[in-house]
């Protein structure tokens, strides 16, 4: 089964928040898909969290190397199906990506973002609880 997981689950993998385990246990076994955007926005967390010093550059280094290693299918957003998206939800399009690669795919969407989960079941888009 496809999965479609956001940043935000992404990250919490990466740095070990709480969550971190039963995020693995979800998507075991299982496709991660989700938009080409992915990279722009793990860079830009954790560039927020060295600017909060949350985490050293050389943290962020072992994270990015951690990313790479964790087996993710881009696929292309439909950019005017998202817009769409953006716009019913008063989402920003890298929120409706996620939302649009999960309806086109029929995938169920796996994130910790409260907000895009509402958006999510506002669409019928299903959801994996964490």
């Amino acid at each position: 089964m496809d999965i479609v997981v956001d940043t935000s689950a992404l990250i919490a993998v990466i740095v070990a928040e709480p969550e971190r385990d039963r995020i693995v246990e979800l998507t075991a076994s299982h496709d991660l898909i989700g938009p080409g955007s992915i990279p722009w926005e793990v860079g830009n967390a954790f560039s927020a969290m060295l600017k909060q010093s949350r985490l050293a550059l050389d943290e962020v280094q072992r994270g990015l190397e951690i990313f790479r290693s964790i087996p993710l299918r881009y696929v292309q957003a439909d950019l005017s199906n998202s817009l769409a998206i953006a716009n019913k939800t008063k989402m920003y399009a890298y929120d409706a990506y996620f939302l649009d690669c999960a309806s086109r795919h029929g995938a169920p969407l796996l994130s910790l973002d409260r907000s895009l989960n509402r958006a999510a079941q506002k669409l019928g888009v299903a959801l994996l609880e964490v």
